[in-house]
């Protein structure tokens, strides 16, 4: 199960950049629902946020020991827990979307853009980060709930 989550994420991420970068980076942004949602093309030199801008050595070389400490988890350990092997599948997964691209391009691929009227505008992201940040919450849901309820 575990592989299977962290190939068709890193599958879907894939696509979704690949599509991006063919259909986006000529124009300036597609509206999917206006002043919320949008497809705006971003060539990410940094980590989340846009932090550590430039420092692609840096963050690939922080990504590749946290990601073999998770698999390297899920292997030895084989957590019961479907919840703790989704959200780590998750997370690796979409942790290994973004090292592709940094690995091939030298920077991630972002083209996710939500953003209330010119209000507020959340971080341009993509599909990997998503994985990410859905694999967090599930795991610190279960750190919780195991914490509560001793699970």
């Amino acid at each position: 199960m575990e592989i299977s989550i962290i190939l068709v994420g890193i599958l879907i991420d894939r696509i979704s950049k690949i599509w991006a970068a063919q259909n986006l980076a000529q124009v300036s942004q597609v509206i999917i629902i206006k002043d919320v949602f949008s497809f705006f093309y971003l060539e990410n030199r940094g980590a989340a946020f846009g932090i550590l801008q430039n420092k692609v050595y840096f963050l690939t070389f922080i990504t590749v020991p946290v990601v073999a400490g998770m698999i390297y988890y899920m292997l030895r350990y084989r957590p019961k827990s479907v919840l703790v092997r989704v959200s780590l599948s998750l997370i690796v997964g979409g942790a290994l979307g973004n090292l592709i691209d940094r690995l091939f391009y030298k920077y991630v691929v972002d083209f996710i853009l939500v953003h209330f009227k010119d209000i507020y505008y959340f971080p341009v992201f993509n599909v990997a980060d998503v994985l990410v940040v859905v694999g967090t919450i599930l795991l610190i849901f279960y750190l919780l709930k195991e914490e509560k309820y001793g699970c």
